[in-house]
């Protein structure tokens, strides 16, 4: 009997190995080539973007289109900055979006820190109010926020772009959550009795602790600022545009050429593609570490 037993346990010990704890062995199936579809539609438009950017007009005017790259790419990047002042609008883009991303990171986590963990008079009230300005449409405060621009002499400057956007009602209430259930009260409190002050526990404590949701959130940011468009492009001038405004002026004419449009539109992905490639892992580990304590 202890034998058959110990045959049977066995045999259920293999199945619940391959078919998981609620058997879904089944799925695997059907999960991995849908995960396999949903990824080419969705890498689709970059290959497509960089395909038309490589290709001549002559080219993607014939019937059916070139689904292959061409050999036009650099030339069409000349074009584009022969066009518009493209080297100009990339370099303000990298300064806008990395002061935008460093401030976010830098105030957001502070202010999470604070509201998280320190006990002051109104800390309820000033979160509650952080959590109303996320309701509020962006679009709402775009008269006032130019006016005052304009009163601060900052208008067609980039501080303009940046300053709105420093930190983020999103940023201060991720990093006040990820703060709540990432470092302890007593790990706090140890760190008090040894001398150490409130900054000192912030930096020594405390960023060490939200290094991986200061990681999401600093993609996040950084791609909001990089992609942004409205604002840039009513406080900026064409003369100092960001790389969002440069492609708009490409597709301002009347024949729209889809190879120098494209060309500048792949040239502005590069950026953050690369970004994602670098810090993707850290990134996504991230993720997976705050779902798992969550």
């Amino acid at each position: 009997m202890t034998g058959a037993a110990g045959t049977l346990v066995g045999r259920r010990r293999a199945r619940i190995a391959w078919t998981g704890p609620a058997g879904e062995s089944s799925g695997i199936f059907t999960r991995y080539p849908f995960l396999i579809v949903v990824l080419l539609l969705s890498a689709f438009p970059v290959y497509w973007t960089f395909t038309i950017a490589s290709q001549t007009n002559e080219a993607i005017g014939q019937t059916p289109p070139p689904f292959l790259p061409g050999g036009n790419f650099l030339a069409n990047a000349r074009r584009v900055f022969d066009t518009v002042e493209f080297a100009k609008a990339l370099l303000h883009s990298f300064v806008v979006a990395g002061a935008i991303t460093t401030s976010t990171l830098l105030f957001c986590s502070m202010a999470g820190f604070a509201f998280a963990k320190l006990r002051f008079r109104g800390r309820n009230a000033l979160v509650l109010i952080v959590l109303v300005t996320m309701m509020w449409p962006v679009q709402l405060g775009v008269i006032p926020l130019y006016i005052e621009m304009q009163a601060l002499g900052w208008a067609q400057h980039l501080v303009a772009v940046i300053a709105p956007t420093a930190v983020t009602g999103f940023g201060v209430i991720l990093m006040r959550q990820y703060t709540i259930q990432a470092v302890p009260d007593e790990l706090l409190e140890a760190a008090r009795m040894d001398g150490c002050t409130s900054f000192g526990l912030y930096w020594h404590v405390v960023v060490p602790a939200l290094r991986p949701a200061m990681a999401v959130l600093g993609l996040l940011t950084f791609m909001q600022a990089w992609n942004d468009f409205m604002w840039p492009l009513i406080v900026l001038s064409p003369q100092n545009p960001t790389v969002q405004v440069a492609l708009s002026t490409l597709a301002a004419g009347h024949y729209m050429d889809y190879t120098l449009v494209l060309a500048g539109t792949a040239m502005a992905t590069l950026p953050v593609l690369i970004v994602f490639a670098v810090f993707g892992r850290r990134i996504i580990g991230g993720i997976m570490e705050g779902a798992v304590k969550g």
